[in-house]
């Protein structure tokens, strides 16, 4: 849809955007009609583009998806305005959260991120949807504690990035996402429809020299530091190291 075919409340909406980053995206896609994860990245220095497209979605403004051909030959993502008739007028920006949610659900497991286990500052964690807003949306109970994650801002764009490039993104099937490691890392089935499992693990502080170490053997085995993991873990099992 170009620029001047725009419904005024779309562009009033629009032009009512100030945050940086979903600004950048609106006032390229008014000028150019459509822009490309190759225009985020080079054009604007955005090493995540899907996040940059998440943030103008957050804020009720549908965004389609294809695909065009990149500089290098390549079959790359491209955005461009959606229908303007499914603006959700309700949404203007993130979620709000209810007050007091975050603080439930540092009660379980406390400051730690659900995805990385690991313990951070309460500040630097970050509640995030278990089943994508643009999936399932919001519920009558949306203050249920359930149906969100604390993450650390890593740990979301990892989310982030894997969702975004889910097949389910499109299909929008919540009972997917219900069996898939970023919704329920505790029990799941599936990766992002992949059938993978996954352990991320952090080394910090004291522990790093730990991690050195295992870069140094895993480097003598001529083995990436995951196969090496992998390697040795085998050999516990069947019982070849005690």
């Amino acid at each position: 849809m170009s620029e001047r075919n725009l419904p005024e409340a779309f562009r009033r909406l629009l032009e009512a955007v100030d945050a940086k980053r979903p600004r950048t995206v609106i006032q390229h896609l008014l000028k150019h009609g459509q822009i490309t994860t190759e225009d985020l990245q080079t054009r604007y220095g955005y090493n995540h583009p899907p996040r940059a497209i998440r943030d103008v979605r957050e804020l009720g403004i549908p965004i389609d998806t294809f695909r065009v051909t990149g500089s290098d030959g390549r079959s790359i993502a491209a955005y461009r305005f959606g229908d303007p008739k499914q603006v959700r007028a309700a949404l203007m920006g993130r979620t709000a959260f209810a007050a007091g949610l975050k603080n439930e659900l540092l009660e379980n497991p406390g400051t730690r991120c659900n995805i990385y286990l690991e313990e951070f500052p309460a500040q630097e964690l970050q509640i995030d949807h278990r089943i994508p807003f643009e999936i399932a949306g919001d519920h009558p109970a949306s203050a249920d504690p359930d149906r969100y994650l604390l993450l650390c801002a890593s740990a979301n764009r990892a989310k982030s990035w894997s969702c975004e490039h889910c097949t389910n993104w499109k299909q929008k099937d919540p009972k997917i996402c219900k069996s898939c490691y970023w919704a329920y890392p505790e029990e799941y089935t599936h990766v992002a429809m992949r059938e993978i499992r996954r352990l991320d693990i952090l080394w910090r502080d004291d522990e790093i020299s730990d991690y050195e170490n295992l870069r140094k053997v895993s480097s003598i085995a001529r083995q990436e530091i995951p196969e090496y993991v992998k390697s040795v873990l085998r050999k516990i099992f069947s019982g070849k190291e005690s």
